[in-house]
């Protein structure tokens, strides 16, 4: 029976495409894509060539039965996001239950997240992690969602923009000036940046600056995560 591949792909660094990743894309018969345009660089960059079907957030269901009908005529189909691992802030949720509906097999092709990414050097231990992803750009509900969060005590993922990182980081230091985070700034890619502090003392960083470029993640360290890494120091 034919199967719906769900390919991670890089972040940013082709170098982190994994093989089997590489090996999925030239075995299908079909890929479907967020963007195909961005996923044609990639393919190219790998000298993969396959039919590609457009399946983005707009029109994802609609892609979806389109999908159906294709693995219903025996023909494999990976899907791809723009970066990282479809579903994970990125289309592809909508896809997968669609074609799981219609009683096919749904395979998971792990590859880069921003989020484990950044986590993997945030530098704080604790058991239990938030990913919220993007907050809402309405600055009300940003700001409620995020006091929510961070009264939990536990440690949280963030996605944000360019054009409302410092307004994000003026809300944790508001709420909470001395809280440990960590930014990441096009992780993986050419001008990656990796800055830690209070949130006050980012926010100063990133406010000061004349431009401000790329994607971010934020990490922002729980109570309970820097109480567990106080008592791992002292033992």
């Amino acid at each position: 029976m034919a199967k719906l591949f769900v390919v991670g792909t890089p972040i940013g660094n082709l170098g982190d495409i994994t093989y089997r990743a590489i090996e999925t894309l030239k075995s299908v018969d079909y890929i479907a894509a967020e963007d195909t345009r961005h996923t044609l660089q990639l393919l190219n960059h790998f000298e993969i060539k396959k039919p590609l079907i457009s399946c983005r957030a707009q029109n994802e269901r609609v892609a979806g039965e389109k999908i159906v009908k294709l693995l219903e005529e025996g023909h494999d189909v990976a899907y791809a996001s723009d970066a990282g691992t479809p579903g994970v802030s990125d289309p592809g949720a909508v896809l997968v239950d669609v074609v799981r509906q219609a009683g096919f097999d749904v395979v998971p092709i792990p590859g880069p997240a921003a989020f484990a990414t950044l986590v993997s050097v945030a530098g704080t231990g604790g058991k239990t992690l938030i990913f919220e992803g993007f907050l809402s750009p309405k600055p009300g509900r940003r700001r409620s969602r995020l006091k929510e969060l961070m009264e939990t005590g536990n440690a949280v993922v963030i996605y944000e923009s360019p054009f409302r990182i410092t307004k994000l980081l003026a809300d944790i230091a508001d709420i909470e000036s001395n809280r440990r985070i960590v930014v990441g700034r096009e992780l993986t890619k050419l001008h990656e940046e990796i800055t830690s502090g209070t949130a006050v003392d980012l926010y100063n960083d990133y406010s000061s600056r004349q431009a401000i470029k790329g994607e971010f993640a934020v990490f922002i360290s729980g109570v309970k995560n820097i109480k567990n890494s106080d008592e791992s120091t002292d033992n």
